[in-house]
């Protein structure tokens, strides 16, 4: 072909297909192309829980912390930051309705965050683990 560049030279082929590829990350950022290269992450940015999940972009000590502050009569609001919005409101209700007494529930709570040791258990909307920092 004429003005073709000689084969081995010219600019290199490009990645075909949808970005961000479904293979997923490479850390610490950018695509990395698919197969097993060293820094490979399927989860994404966050990186995985012990038990394959991947992390929430939520945080479990702002949860935590954010549900401790139900003692103000604002309770439920670590887990509508996580985004369980239902049982966030629910607290807040239960707290209210009982004048105050049903803001322990959220109190609680907040302290079970703190002391979780990864296991999992406090998730977001998605079902993906709280990430612990």
């Amino acid at each position: 072909m004429a003005g073709s560049p000689p084969p081995g030279q010219g600019y290199p082929q490009q990645p075909q297909g949808n970005y961000p590829p479904p293979g997923g990350y490479q850390q610490p950022g950018g695509y990395a192309p698919q197969g097993g290269q060293p820094g490979f992450n399927q989860a994404g940015p966050f990186g995985v829980h012990p038990s394959g999940l991947p992390y929430s972009d939520k945080q479990k000590q702002t949860a935590a912390i954010l549900q401790l502050i139900g003692f103000v009569g604002v309770g439920g609001i670590g887990r509508m930051y996580a985004g369980q919005v239902g049982l966030g409101v629910a607290q807040l209700l239960v707290g209210w309705a009982t004048c105050g007494l049903g803001l322990w529930w959220s109190i609680i709570d907040g302290f079970m965050m703190l002391s979780d040791n990864n296991t999992g258990t406090y998730v977001d909307a998605d079902g993906r683990p709280l990430r612990p920092n």
